[in-house]
């Protein structure tokens, strides 16, 4: 299928094909820059939830390539707080730009977003719900650094039931066989739907509230902050929050090898110590993001292949 005006919003819309596709040409801009690729290109960037990484690397990775960018962080200042609808908003931005990433904070929003005009629409975040670019550089930087993405042990650490980059991730990683661990307190467990998925696709999953139980065993651990913004009530995160911390001397039980993950931000459940240790790829993950959104962008303005 041509990636030519396909919408980005969610990442059971591709295949394994898919994946590797944008994967390779993500790497391929890596090794060699196109700085002229997008010239005359102009993105539209809606956040209307925080970003630092993501809003950052969408801008950087359209400039890089010779577009340019339009939009804005804050929701504050733009017509919604006069009460204009998310339609009204896209259909509007869809005559200024050539492609439009949106950013909200209530699931499915993104793909109503889709629905709303005739332009090519990213979803960089609605809600719990999906986070595909951050899926995609995610896999992105476990090939890079395991060699493969093909039966790795896989654990999943922290706030497993609202963080959306793990439910992307998850979803992805069935297409490589790999063998999932989910570590989480009883509060914040993977959901129940997700679990379902994973044992009618006959993958080796276990659920854990120690992660001394499994981090020696682990080729990829992928850490989530504990997400305040998430609960509805306060209390419930406070009971919560803090309730895992890796530093040094915890990393001594994982293998040399093991590939520490992290979304970022975070919080305290990583300690900076960790960051001078080989297996902490957080920071090179983000900066993943440059040319994994740039393949993302080239393909679906229909300037690559």
């Amino acid at each position: 299928m041509s990636f030519k005006n396909r919408n980005i919003i969610s990442i059971r819309d591709f295949s394994k094909a898919d994946i590797l596709h944008i994967l390779d040409v993500a790497k391929r801009l890596e090794k060699k820059p196109e700085p002229t690729l997008l010239n005359g290109k102009l993105l539209a960037a809606l956040f209307f939830e925080p970003s630092t990484r993501t809003r950052l690397s969408f801008e950087s990775a359209m400039k890089r390539l010779g577009g340019n960018v339009i939009g804005f962080a804050d929701a504050g200042v733009s017509s919604t707080a006069k009460g204009e609808s998310l339609h009204d908003t896209i259909k509007t931005i869809e005559g200024y730009s050539d492609v439009i990433v949106v950013r909200h904070p209530v699931e499915g929003a993104a793909r109503v977003a889709s629905e709303s005009t005739s332009l090519p629409v990213i979803n960089a975040g609605d809600g719990a719900n999906q986070h595909p670019t951050q899926t995609f550089l995610d896999l992105y930087t476990i090939l890079k650094s395991k060699g493969k993405l093909e039966n790795l042990k896989v654990g999943f650490l922290g706030d497993l039931k609202y963080g959306r980059t793990v439910h992307s991730l998850v979803h992805a990683l069935t297409y490589f066989n790999a063998e999932m661990h989910f570590i989480a307190p009883e509060s914040l467990r993977m959901p129940a739907d997700d679990l379902i998925e994973l044992k009618k696709k006959k993958i080796t999953y276990k659920e854990h509230e120690k992660m001394d139980d499994v981090l020696k065993d682990l080729d990829v651990l992928y850490v989530t902050r504990i997400q305040k913004e998430r609960f509805p009530d306060i209390l419930d995160y406070e009971k919560v929050k803090g309730v895992y911390v890796l530093n040094q001397e915890t990393m001594k039980n994982a293998k040399d090898d093991l590939k520490l993950l992290h979304p970022l931000p975070r919080v305290d459940e990583i300690t900076e110590d960790v960051d001078e240790l080989g297996q902490a790829i957080y920071f090179e993950q983000a900066h993943n993001g440059i040319p994994v959104r740039q393949a993302l962008i080239a393909l679906v303005l229909g300037v690559t292949e």
